[in-house]
């Protein structure tokens, strides 16, 4: 097995962008979701309910991330506003307003009021409890710093469909490919570049699965979502990929050898 693709997303539901490498630091993939969008209750906001916004592109220059807004423009985001505390799911978290005009251009775009916010380094947003034990952080992301899936997998799901899906859908930061379908399923510690990942947690499909990541609008159909939804329910939800903690920091590559290795996390995980 080896790395086919890397991802990070440096906003939150925004476009992401594939890279050939990455550094991983404490929060995860280094910017990873550092930004996110909120909106007037400070609640976050996603293609869940607005899918355009998978048409605002991302990219980084220099270290900081610009926004590419259809019909708006480009904008650097500034953490140069005031504090706020900002709620993703059921977590409230310290967070600093973008000092800039990003936020009214995504306004316009969106049919507002959204405003860009970053996590400062010293916020501390921990991991999901039910799953690790050990104190861990977590940036914006839903509940982990790592979702990793199996390239066959997507392969194996592709040849039900009558319109291939690409695994853009399913926003993943690691892709390995050389597996066969749906082994990741079984998959409990992973080593990339000396680095463990240990895979705590099936991550469940939503209906932004059926948001094609071009259009910015959710399929009619609710496909890929539905046909997952016949052979690939647990108790966790409709499954594709898996949630991962890594145990160092470090840095992996396209190309990276993916081995399993023993299970020496320091962290206490539940299997479902």
């Amino acid at each position: 097995m080896q790395v086919h693709s890397l991802y990070v997303y440096p906003v939150k539901s925004l476009a992401g962008i594939r890279v050939s490498s990455f550094h991983i630091d404490d929060f995860g993939p280094a910017g990873d979701r550092r930004w996110m969008i909120v909106d007037a209750d400070r609640q976050f906001v996603t293609q869940r309910t607005n899918p355009e916004l998978a048409r605002v592109g991302t990219r980084m220059e220099s270290g900081q991330v610009i926004v590419d807004i259809p019909g708006e423009g480009e904008f650097p985001l500034v953490a140069g506003g005031d504090e706020c505390r900002v709620r993703v799911w059921r977590d409230w978290a310290k967070a600093v307003y973008d000092g800039t005009e990003a936020s009214q251009a995504l306004s316009r775009y969106c049919g507002g009021p959204f405003r860009f916010v970053f996590m400062p380094d010293e916020t501390f947003r921990r991991v999901d409890a039910s799953r690790v034990n050990e104190y861990r952080r977590v940036s914006f992301a839903d509940g982990f710093p790592f979702l990793i899936t199996n390239l066959a997998s997507l392969d194996e799901l592709n040849s039900r469909l009558d319109d291939p899906v690409e695994m853009r859908r399913f926003r993943p930061n690691i892709v390995v490919e050389g597996a066969t379908p749906w082994t990741e399923d079984e998959w409990g510690t992973l080593l990339i570049n000396n680095i463990a990942f240990s895979l705590v947690k099936p991550c469940s499909r939503c209906v932004m699965t059926t948001v094609d990541p071009d259009r910015g609008e959710k399929a009619t159909d609710l496909q890929p979502l539905r046909e997952l939804g016949t052979y690939r329910r647990t108790s966790d939800g409709v499954i594709f990929g898996m949630n991962a903690i890594h145990e160092s920091a470090g840095d992996i590559l396209v190309g990276s050898a993916v081995t399993f290795a023993a299970d020496t996390t320091t962290a206490t995980t539940e299997k479902s």
